[in-house]
């Protein structure tokens, strides 16, 4: 066994061979007792630094004077240095500190990132690996999922089609039949014709041979009824004419995929309060909200302010009662506005994953998004109105809209311009929606569709194929008005914040739809619009007085 790689207990002196080493020479790099100290140092030929063993490898020679020992730390250059070296040129106006004291704090911050590595970051990475396998479970399931649906509609459309060629091979016997059967008939007619017509001659011929006056005057001539030729069939036999394949159209008539978007999500660990060693993906809710930024609008009164949509971490799209949409600092000063495209004021907007501006309008029927400083309509509805609108991760839009004669309300969600889904009765056949005129639609992170319905005083969710998940209609209390959803937003944890315009406060769900606690600490009024935005706060836009507010509710 090698003596000097077991533990302090175990080493031996290198001079004396006695076990309990307690001191180190760091120049010579060897282990020995106190006994053996003064022989050790009794070389001349060397340099000798004697520590106690638990400060061994704290030495070390100057490179610049190499006579000398580091005994010091320069903070600003981040090296070693002797006492010469402080007096040199480029360290006189430097912070410098003992470097026993700088290894000590070096050693504690070490400890931190050790104790960081191991606490969190290591179990981090641990956990998102593990989360891979079921993303690629999911992906083949999913998949599966999708080939078989893919499949069956190829299947229905083919079922169709060979339908449609049926119909037309049966209609082809038919005709082929009836032709047939008027042509045997007029074949049977003249056949029967020849029969007699041959009878005739032969009876002419016998009649010819002979001199009977009483035969001759008993003869009937039929020449003119022979004479009367049959009618010559002519028929315009059936043709088919293939239609032209258009491509495009078969390719419309079979659906299509949305999109593969992968997103990449910076991995959220924020602090979790000011002195907090270690970062977290769950954002707890904190007991008291706080406003953290109050932000005065040139909307209010008359000029509602509607609907609020963070474009990154500093400035917000924002839209009222008037035609203009306003892109905003954190200060309220106006970045950029535009207007609308047809000049009537926008019911909602939101922002694609793509930083693209979507606002729709009502009157106008239409879904429109802002490209490159252009407005282009990307959606015209026929039959119905917008009255909300969201933008997916996907790049899906989906819009929350009532039928023109104000009857119903649908979800629906578009790739690109093409309706993929359509959410408007449950199970049983009745209506999910009201036919009211305030709704807000937001999609949940779990791919839910979250709708606030203010007239019928519910936020309806369905899942992503569009069946009903819950409605919730309020936490149950005698003290407060009747529930009355506005704007809602969701969150990177899945939760649900709904804006209750009565009760002046926000209440918060989780994915399932269970009231968690609610934002009745922060003097809102007329709360309309809401919008978690980049950095997990919560924007909140008033009707009446046009300010926005953000809150602080989670960690």
């Amino acid at each position: 066994m090698d003596h000097e790689l077991c533990a302090q207990d175990a080493l031996r002196c290198k001079l004396c061979g006695v076990t309990g080493v307690l001191l180190y020479c760091d120049l010579c790099q060897e282990h020995m007792c106190k006994l053996c100290v003064g022989e050790h140092i009794s070389d001349e030929s060397k340099d000798h630094k004697v520590v106690p063993f638990k400060k061994r490898g704290c030495t070390l020679k100057c490179q610049k004077h190499c006579s000398k020992i580091c005994d010091l730390y320069c903070e600003q250059c981040d090296i070693p240095i002797c006492t010469l070296c402080v007096s040199a040129k480029e360290h006189k106006t430097h912070d410098v500190v003992d470097i026993l004291n700088r290894l000590e704090s070096k050693k504690h911050e070490l400890e931190k990132d050790l104790d960081e590595l191991e606490k969190f970051i290591y179990p981090t990475y641990q956990k998102i690996s593990s989360t891979i396998p079921v993303q690629k479970a999911d992906l083949k399931k999913h998949s599966k999922k999708l080939t078989i649906t893919i499949d069956r509609h190829g299947e229905n459309l083919h079922r169709e089609i060979d339908l449609k060629i049926q119909f037309m091979k049966s209609d082809l016997e038919e005709m082929n039949s009836k032709y047939l059967r008027v042509l045997t008939n007029q074949e049977d007619e003249i056949q029967r014709t020849i029969s007699e017509i041959t009878q005739k001659i032969a009876d002419l011929k016998k009649l010819m041979s002979t001199n009977d006056v009483s035969l001759f005057s008993a003869y009937k001539s039929r020449n003119e009824e022979f004479g009367r030729f049959p009618p010559k069939l002519s028929a315009t036999l059936p043709r088919f004419t293939p239609q032209k394949i258009n491509k495009e159209e078969i390719y419309s008539l079979m659906g299509s995929l949305s999109a593969l978007t992968i997103a990449e999500e910076e991995y959220d660990y924020m602090a979790n309060s000011p002195g907090s060693e270690f970062f977290s993906a769950n954002k707890p809710l904190i007991d008291e909200p706080r406003i953290i930024t109050d932000i005065k609008t040139e909307y209010g009164g008359s000029n509602g302010l509607r609907s609020v949509s963070c474009l990154n971490d500093e400035n917000i799209w924002t839209c009222g009662c008037d035609k203009i949409m306003r892109l905003l600092n954190l200060k309220g000063e106006i970045v950029k506005s535009i207007q609308t495209k047809s000049g009537n004021d926008p019911k909602d907007i939101a922002v694609t994953s793509a930083r693209d501006l979507v606002y729709i309008d009502y009157h106008d029927k239409t879904v429109n998004i802002m490209k490159d400083a252009q407005i282009q309509e990307h959606i015209r509805l026929a039959g119905w109105s917008p009255l909300s609108v969201c933008s997916s991760p996907s790049g899906d839009i989906l819009v929350i809209m009532r039928s023109d004669d104000k009857t119903q309300a649908r979800s629906v969600r578009y790739s690109g311009s093409t309706e993929r889904q359509i959410a408007q009765f449950n199970d049983n056949g009745e209506p999910l929606y009201s036919s009211g005129y305030i709704k807000y639609i937001k999609e949940n992170k779990n791919l839910d569709i979250c709708v606030s319905d203010q007239e019928a005083g519910a936020v309806v969710v369905v899942n992503e194929i569009g069946k009903l998940r819950f409605t919730y209609t309020g936490p149950i209390s005698g003290n407060k008005k009747s529930f009355t959803p506005v704007g809602l937003s969701t969150d990177s944890q899945s939760r649900i914040l709904i804006g209750d315009g009565d009760n002046h406060y926000i209440h918060i769900l989780d994915q399932d739809g269970q009231f968690l606690r609610s934002i009745d600490n922060c003097h809102l009024h007329a709360i309309w619009g809401l919008c978690v935005g980049p950095k997990g706060t919560v924007f909140v836009a008033e009707f009446r007085s046009g300010k926005i507010k953000e809150i602080q509710y989670c960690v």
